[in-house]
């Protein structure tokens, strides 16, 4: 059988059936063979970063359950495909990506040159730091034995991206039946994780027996665990509150124990709860700059920490915890659950305490907007609410006002591109989730962030997906250009002076999409009720110039309780 061939089989017989791609020469052997499966669906993008983007939203949308590939042709197909690997990389999702490669005789090897082939790039070696795995395929009879040990390596543990390198000829080498039929048949060798010991468990206990004000954050590493929402509901009955850091934030239903995400943007009754606690129990996050403020002396001032992570290394790093639990979410949910007697000394007032926090700062932020951000989630969380949704966020102001004011209902997720950050990730992220869930895809994105890969609004029209993009277009670089009032006396090179936008309901329209541009809020609240019954792609273009700042927010060096604007007494 042929190599590519055999490579379809194989990553059908494992149900990894949907490569998103952009093709090039070096891999047309394997595209045609995945075509020829018939099992196989495969996504033409128009860059391989969408690509590699789209493939990561297809695991989101399953929590890791469901693989995708993305895949580039050599050299700058491969390099192209770069920043969607390290995004899985940061936020620990699991891909495939496969690229193609010159013919062994055309590698360059040891030689003391820059280049031996047309378009031969070391992919290998350039993406190590950013895969959990990641080899070329040099012999054909490697191809299969390469590709279980990177999918089983993709799926165990902590997840992320893998990469195989396969070069055009041993695309097209026969590999014999029978060892086909070996790996084919031979299940992937998959790692659960660590789990707590009965020890730490018990020292966990001890510390909540002594608390009187406990809470509970959620990190990335819990949001895809199947017993989070059981046990979340379990600590409610109990009595005890809980918030979220931003990718935490993506899978938590919004029911009244849940105080929303903390951090330098996060909500002002979160922070305030961390900086009065005297338990902090801490799941699946790494406790960051942006989640703790720059005074990690200050974070959780009267508390006493507690960090459950799958990741040793993330243990005592920034933050240097109380008790350090190396566990998976899913075995600490499964082996600790918290009741009413596990808190015997709760306060009775924790919680309300909680309550009159977040009813203080409920308001709206931006009273002084025409389109406040505040309104536009609420009015997103009523015409959504009891409805399968997925959001998709881009990087920016309008990343925080979403993580700041969305309220997740039963079956719904939102999605962020966390540690890499990457401006361009929503759209073509929303198109991988779109095209796994068939269900309702909401993609929330910024002018700037937009441009970076407007050019799939083209794949969105072919695809037909459900998908609403809503453009939150203030003709600005928000976020840095705040950084730039504050350092910089508002010089805004690049931000504002040196940046332009265009007009996006045109260009929408252009490409056979639906648009419709929004100027004020009275339209605005018009719109939003008739988006949960809209199907089909649709832009939003929501006209917001000179909305540049997210409230609250954190200057460098405050306390994590001391966010700008203050509100009043």
């Amino acid at each position: 059988m042929k190599a590519s061939d055999a490579l379809a089989k194989f990553l059908i017989a494992h149900r990894v059936q949907t490569c998103f791609e952009l093709v090039g020469g070096m891999i047309t052997h394997m595209l045609d063979s995945l075509a020829e499966s018939g099992q196989f669906n495969i996504v033409s993008m128009h860059h391989e970063q969408s690509a590699a983007f789209a493939a990561e939203g297809m695991a989101r949308q399953t929590k890791g359950n469901t693989i995708a590939v993305a895949m580039g042709t050599s050299g700058p197909g491969a390099t192209n495909l770069i920043t969607g690997i390290g995004s899985c990389w940061f936020d620990s999702v699991p891909c495939l990506f496969i690229t193609g490669q010159v013919n062994t005789r055309e590698l360059k090897g040891e030689r003391a040159i820059r280049q031996q082939g047309f378009q031969e790039l070391d992919i290998v070696e350039v993406t190590r730091s950013l895969t959990k795995y990641a080899a070329r395929v040099d012999r054909a009879e490697d191809l299969l034995p390469e590709l279980h040990k990177a999918l089983s390596v993709a799926i165990s543990g902590r997840q992320g991206p893998v990469l195989l390198d396969i070069p055009n000829d041993v695309q097209r080498v026969d590999i014999p039946d029978a060892l086909v039929e070996q790996w084919v048949n031979t299940p992937l060798a998959i790692e659960a994780g660590p789990e707590a010991s009965p020890v730490a468990l018990q020292d966990l206990a001890n510390l909540c027996a002594d608390a009187q004000r406990p809470l509970i954050c959620l990190g990335g590493g819990a949001r895809w665990a199947e017993a989070m929402d059981a046990w979340l509901r379990a600590a409610e009955n109990a009595g005890i509150p809980y918030v979220s850091t931003l990718m935490g934030h993506e899978r938590v239903v919004a029911r009244d124990g849940y105080f929303n995400m903390i951090g330098s943007y996060g909500n002002r009754e979160a922070n305030w709860a961390v900086q009065n606690c005297d338990l902090l129990i801490v799941i699946g996050a790494r406790l960051d700059v942006r989640q703790t403020g720059a005074d990690v002396g200050d974070f959780a001032r009267k508390a006493r920490i507690v960090q459950i992570d799958i990741d040793p290394a993330q243990l005592n790093n920034r933050v240097h915890a109380d008790l350090n639990i190396c566990a998976t979410a899913e075995s600490f949910f499964n082996a600790f659950t918290p009741s009413k007697a596990t808190f015997p000394k709760l306060e009775s007032t924790w919680m309300a305490e909680l309550f009159r926090q977040r009813l203080q700062a409920g308001e709206n932020e931006y009273p002084d907007w025409e389109i406040s951000p505040s309104e536009l989630f609420a009015g997103l969380n009523r015409a959504f609410r009891g409805q399968t949704v997925d959001y998709v966020c881009d990087v920016g102001n309008h990343q925080m006002w979403a993580a700041q004011s969305l309220r997740l209902s039963s079956g719904q997720a939102v999605h962020y591109s966390g540690g890499m950050g990457a401006m361009g990730f929503a759209f073509p992220a929303a198109l991988g989730v779109a095209f796994q869930s068939r269900s309702k895809t909401v993609v929330i994105t910024g002018d700037g962030s937009m441009q970076i890969n407007i050019q799939e609004l083209d794949t969105l029209k072919r695809l037909d997906l459900d998908l609403t993009i809503i453009v939150m277009n203030n003709a600005v670089l928000g976020m840095v250009k705040n950084f730039q009032d504050m350092y910089f006396d508002g010089r805004n090179q690049s931000t504002q002076r040196g940046y332009s936008s265009p007009d996006f309901t045109a260009i929408a329209q252009a490409y056979g999409i639906a648009a419709k541009r929004i100027s004020n809020a009275a339209e605005m609240n018009d719109i939003l009720p008739a988006l949960a019954d809209y199907k089909g792609p649709l832009l939003i273009e929501l006209m917001m110039e000179g909305a540049t700042e997210c409230r609250p927010r954190l200057a460098f060096g405050s306390k994590l309780d001391e966010q700008y604007p203050k509100l009043d007494d």
